[in-house]
């Protein structure tokens, strides 16, 4: 995998090893941010973040802060590294993501979510992130295709298909 574009595009970062993340390919990264647009200064929200790819590339692209959260020790221990490489900082939490959720006081303007597509109930994370989603900030979930999400408390902005993927962006 490498960053598409930014400070730092170019640079290859590293997946975890095993089969436990499935990391977000360089087109769909590419979609996401296209569909987004700048996030100059932005506080940006990592979740279920596996390499930290989109969450880097959101730094490499201008975002100010990024919080990156995994209960998986080699998950948290590749996005370690490839801040590393990257010359980039960020915070690792290494825990589940509904815990973390609960602890964060939030104010953020872009929050990055991939989960694995078999393990996550949607609409149990819609209340935590309107509560930690800033005004006008942006909440990216990707989904399999087949799945159209609608989040109680949150509007959907668009969603569209990538090959096996959805991306749906909502707001407030």
């Amino acid at each position: 995998m490498r960053i598409i574009a930014g400070s730092k595009r170019g640079h290859r970062i590293d997946a975890p090893k095993g089969d436990k993340t499935r990391p977000t390919s360089d087109f769909v990264r590419e979609c996401v941010f296209n569909l987004i647009g700048p996030v100059d200064g932005a506080s940006v929200l990592d979740l279920y973040a596996g390499s930290g790819a989109l969450g880097i590339e959101a730094l490499s692209r201008g975002a100010e802060r990024a919080v990156f959260v995994d209960a998986d020790r080699a998950a948290c221990r590749a996005v370690d590294a490839n801040l590393e490489k990257c010359k980039l900082q960020g915070i690792v939490l290494c825990q589940d993501v509904h815990r973390a959720l609960g602890a964060d006081r939030g104010g953020y303007d872009l929050i990055l979510v991939d989960p694995p597509y078999d393990q996550t109930d949607h609409t149990r994370l819609a209340p935590q992130i309107a509560r930690l989603l800033a005004p006008d900030g942006l909440f990216v979930l990707q989904t399999p295709a087949s799945l159209e999400p609608t989040l109680e408390g949150l509007t959907i902005r668009t969603s569209r298909k990538y090959g096996s993927a959805r991306l749906t962006l909502f707001e407030l």
